[in-house]
């Protein structure tokens, strides 16, 4: 129960318990309220009691105790309980947040308003990168990890509110991903024939799954599940990323979701193929068999730098343009499948995403050549029939 104290006629302090600690002392709150002018003399008493059942739930849930916590205390913390992501994706969460701590990390969960917020993006969009400020969708990013930590506060009831949600933000400019046309696919693959075959095999499966390159790295010859005769499915549980300052980490995927993906006849062919050339080297040479599929002849896993500054090398080679890059390989598939018209839900599953709106956001770009045949079919529809008065100037 809350005990209240009369100071003066609308001053109150309010007393409020909540259980004994290890050593046996009260775990008490206190806080002084002021009652407003406008509230008339015969609803002072029942002002005063509201004001103490509103403070005693909040202090019982935990608000007033934990939200006086500071942002950057409570954020460290909130990073430390975040193991299903990939160590890439902490990495970032946790340079996001060494960036706004000396804006924001001493303010108070409880004190946390939205003007100190856009304050910090404000000198946020100050902030230049190679000499440039920096774009406003890298701003909004920094935000949204923000807006995490402050979700999770809200989740479990330290704080009412997210003031992160509650900010106005202008429209940042999205830039559309290339996606390469069939014809560039095609040149590709060409050109693909005549690589080493972890070459091969990466690249294509990245084609064909629209694996992430982490995944890749992080596949093993057991997440290879074989059904039959040129039939089977990969398993996606891990991922190898490279994090700045610890070198090459393992952990879950970027969502923290483990997925399958089904093989097609030239995969499996690949698949085998490349085990045979692992399983000769172990007869020949006397080298173990890697649990990795991506390894070097000596067995050890290959860095995931290899297969990124490789494949840009071969685009140039090809003459394709130098903006495409390995998830480049991952947009051509997941465009592909929708184009072909696949549903969503499922492309989105086959991409490790947890909904459609990512999806629709990044890789809904309809490829140029497609966009033609659009404008063709309207212009066959619309003029089918001639109109004579249509087509006087």
């Amino acid at each position: 129960m809350a005990s209240i104290k009369q100071l003066s006629d609308r001053k109150y302090k309010i007393t409020i318990s909540n259980g004994y600690r290890t050593d046996g002392r009260k775990i008490c709150k206190a806080k002084t309220i002021q009652v407003p002018d406008s509230v008339p003399k015969r609803g002072v008493e029942q002002y005063v009691y509201h004001e103490a059942e509103r403070l005693e739930r909040l202090f019982k849930q935990g608000y007033s105790e934990d939200a006086e916590m500071t942002f950057e205390t409570y954020a460290r913390g909130w990073l430390e309980r975040q193991t299903k992501y990939a160590p890439g994706t902490i990495a970032f969460y946790r340079r996001s947040l060494e960036t706004v701590f000396p804006e924001i990390g001493a303010i108070k969960l409880n004190r946390l308003r939205p003007i100190a917020l856009e304050n910090l993006l404000a000198k946020l969009r100050k902030r230049t990168y190679r000499g440039k400020p920096i774009k406003e969708k890298t701003v909004q990013k920094y935000l949204t990890v923000v807006s995490a930590v402050l979700s999770d506060a809200k989740r479990n009831e330290i704080i009412e509110k997210n003031p992160a949600r509650m900010i106005d933000l202008p429209d940042a400019e999205r830039k559309a991903q290339e996606i390469p046309t069939m014809e560039e696919m095609q040149k590709f693959l060409s050109a693909l024939c005549y690589e080493e075959p972890v070459f091969q095999l990466f690249y294509f499966l990245a084609i064909n799954t629209g694996m992430r390159r982490g995944e890749l790295c992080a596949l093993r010859w057991s997440d290879v599940i074989v059904t039959g005769s040129y039939e089977g499915y990969i398993i996606v549980r891990h991922s190898r990323s490279t994090v700045s300052g610890e070198g090459v980490q393992e952990g879950t995927t970027k969502n923290g979701r483990t997925r399958t993906v089904s093989m097609n006849e030239e995969m499996f062919s690949l698949l085998r193929g490349f085990c045979y050339r692992k399983m000769r080297l172990r007869d020949e040479n006397g080298i173990p068999f890697p649990e990795y599929i991506f390894t070097k002849d000596d067995g050890t896993p290959i860095h995931p730098d290899t297969f990124s500054k490789h494949l840009k090398a071969l685009f140039a080679e090809i003459g394709l343009p130098k903006t495409y890059h390995l998830h480049t390989l991952r947009h051509f598939f997941v465009s592909t499948l929708l184009h072909e018209g696949v549903d969503k839900n499922t492309v989105a599953d086959l991409a490790g995403h947890g909904d459609t709106s990512f999806l629709e956001r990044t890789y809904c770009h309809p490829q140029m050549q497609l966009k033609q045949e659009a404008a063709k079919r309207m212009s066959n529809s619309l003029f089918a029939t001639p109109n004579p008065e249509l087509l006087v100037s």
